[in-house]
């Protein structure tokens, strides 16, 4: 049986691994900073799937396909370390297509409380 956890829970065990196995293979001390250029070119997945809460706010206008409707989702949640608020462009589906915006906060309550305001 595997056992999943989303991003969000295991967000510090994933980074530790993530930077583990790049130091295996790119030797060490890049580890980290290669880790954090994966997670900027993946930056979108990797916030979507982080998420611990979300709220549709309504549709979106400027879409990338005409055919596919779009929604702006809001999203709170933690990743390598950090919580973060941010707007996610989200199919009918629940496949991210964009990030709009995102802040990023130290603590979980100012990060709740950024995402209430919505």
């Amino acid at each position: 049986m595997a056992y999943l956890q989303p991003i969000s829970v295991a967000s510090e065990r994933v980074m530790t691994a993530l930077v583990a196995g790049l130091e295996l293979e790119f030797g060490r001390g890049v580890g980290e900073a290669l880790a954090h250029r994966f997670l900027e070119a993946e930056e979108v997945d990797f916030h979507w799937e982080a998420r611990l809460e979300e709220r549709w706010i309504g549709s979106y206008a400027g879409g990338f396909d005409d055919e596919i409707e779009l929604d702006r989702v809001r999203v709170v949640g933690r990743l390598d370390g950090r919580w973060f608020v941010a707007m996610m462009i989200v199919d009918g589906d629940g496949n991210a297509h964009g990030m709009m915006g995102k802040r990023r906060f130290g603590r979980r309550g100012e990060a709740f409380r950024a995402f209430a305001d919505a």
